[in-house]
């Protein structure tokens, strides 16, 4: 089976198949790769649900963001590794959001335990996009050493001081984070610093960078030496269609074909040469305004 549905609230999670299974029956050494979706989304809500839309082989056309992330992940061919669909209730306002993702990061780093113990030999990838990337750095706090091999984290809704607090933790041990930002989140940056507080004044999100942090790498969709670095390296994208969108991380032609490779231990593994190359993000200075060409939500 190339995808499982997954649901978790902050005490649990479930499957809507038989999880153990679709684990058993994969070769030694394959990816799992656990994608998460962001906010408005939820499983329990009618029209809503991302298992129907980004989460699903074939999503609803009813959306125009509706891109299939296992499909372009290639989760649908013969010999791939397993995806996880990662649903969780992403509604309501958002500081209440933002708080319930750190729980839905225990259910998470739950789940993955889980993985282990049946097949320690299984690599956990994931891919994350707005208050997913909280979840997913939430779950890294909660998860033992090699738990989790690399997390992409596409326009990330999360302050740098807890990703701190989560590369500092016994489960960073060997992980790797892609951090992909843009200014077309500019705007959803803003937002999530006006409506969760920060943990202090001088914090700022992801989008800002952690360059220099063993295992983390800044990638910018929007800076043309990055840019340039990518084409170089096989992964040839197009400008932007705007100059404000919150999803073009994904949506973005050129984009998923790195993502895939980064996840997929059969290919060639770009990252060791894209961190040699890529520019890194100026540190911000504290109390000056966020820059207006750096991003999250």
């Amino acid at each position: 089976m190339a995808l499982v549905s997954v649901n978790a609230t902050e005490t649990g999670w479930s499957s809507a198949t038989p999880l153990a299974e679709s684990l058993i029956a994969l070769p030694r050494n394959a990816p799992v790769v656990i994608m998460i979706h962001g906010f408005r989304f939820s499983p329990w809500v009618a029209g809503e649900d991302p298992h129907h839309h980004i989460l699903s082989l074939t999503p609803a056309r009813s959306c125009w963001k509706a891109v299939s992330w296992p499909r372009h992940l290639r989760l649908d061919r013969p010999g791939a590794g397993l995806g996880l669909g990662f649903g969780w209730h992403a509604r309501g306002n958002l500081p209440q959001v933002a708080r319930r993702a750190f729980g839905i990061g225990r259910s998470l780093a739950g789940l993955i335990t889980e993985i282990r113990a049946l097949r320690p030999d299984l690599t956990v990838h994931i891919l994350a996009h707005s208050l997913g990337a909280r979840v997913a750095l939430a779950a890294l706090a909660h998860v033992g050493p090699g738990a989790i091999r690399r997390i992409i984290l596409m326009s990330g809704a999360e302050y740098r001081s807890h990703a701190q607090c989560a590369m500092a933790g016994p489960g960073a041990r060997g992980v790797e984070i892609v951090n992909v930002t843009t200014r077309e989140n500019a705007l959803f940056d803003a937002l999530f610093r006006l409506g969760v507080a920060a943990p202090s004044l001088r914090d700022w999100p992801i989008s800002s960078g952690l360059s220099g942090h063993p295992g983390w790498t800044d990638l910018r969709v929007d800076c043309p030496q990055s840019l340039a670095v990518l084409a170089s390296a096989g992964y040839p994208t197009r400008p932007p269609a705007t100059r404000v969108c919150h999803w073009s991380t994904y949506l973005r032609p050129g984009l998923f074909p790195l993502y895939r490779d980064l996840c997929d231990p059969s290919r060639r593994d770009p990252l060791p040469a894209l961190r040699a190359s890529l520019p890194r993000l100026a540190p911000r200075q504290s109390g000056r305004a966020p820059a207006p060409q750096l991003s999250p939500l």
